[in-house]
């Protein structure tokens, strides 16, 4: 990957990487529906098909009635809900997820974490978070932590060939 041009790293991003952020980054001019339907739109699909996926991925997120909603009006939790669906809905390989529930109260934490993962069982994707929430890391298959320059593996100790 580092000899590709930055556009073509854009594409590989879209194509096979869905990102969670810790701040939601929707757009706000945008509906739900839009901002879901966005890494679709930038591929080139076809607004009927993605706005078929976005509607259906934010129906599994629990806002099916939520589609039309500027962003500006929906709650935290289901801003990062919306987030959720537009990293999920082109069903990458691999969804990286930087503090996920780190602007959420310790309830809608929990929702959205126990939503990541459901979406990792029922979708197959792989899903990388990072994480301070100790809560959040307890429901991950995997936990290898970062400390002092130097990375473990709870259960291994340290894991030297990764640094």
């Amino acid at each position: 990957v580092f000899g590709r041009s930055p556009d073509d790293l854009a594409r590989l991003r879209n194509r096979f990487l869905g990102f969670v952020f810790q701040f939601h980054h929707l757009l706000p001019e945008f509906s739900a529906i839009e901002n879901v339907m966005m890494p679709g739109l930038l591929q080139d699909l076809g607004r009927d098909e993605m706005r078929e996926r976005a509607g259906s991925i934010l129906a599994e997120v629990g806002l099916a009635h939520r589609l039309e909603h500027a962003v500006g009006n929906l709650s935290g939790g289901e801003r990062q809900r919306v987030a959720v669906a537009r990293a999920l809905v082109l069903e990458p390989a691999l969804v990286l997820a930087d503090e996920p529930t780190g602007n959420l109260d310790p309830s809608t934490g929990e929702q959205v974490a126990d939503l990541l993962l459901e979406m990792n069982r029922k979708h197959g994707t792989t899903l990388v978070v990072v994480t301070h929430s100790a809560r959040m890391a307890e429901k991950l298959g995997r936990t290898l932590v970062l400390r002092e320059g130097r990375l473990t593996d709870g259960e291994a100790g340290s894991v030297e060939g990764l640094v």
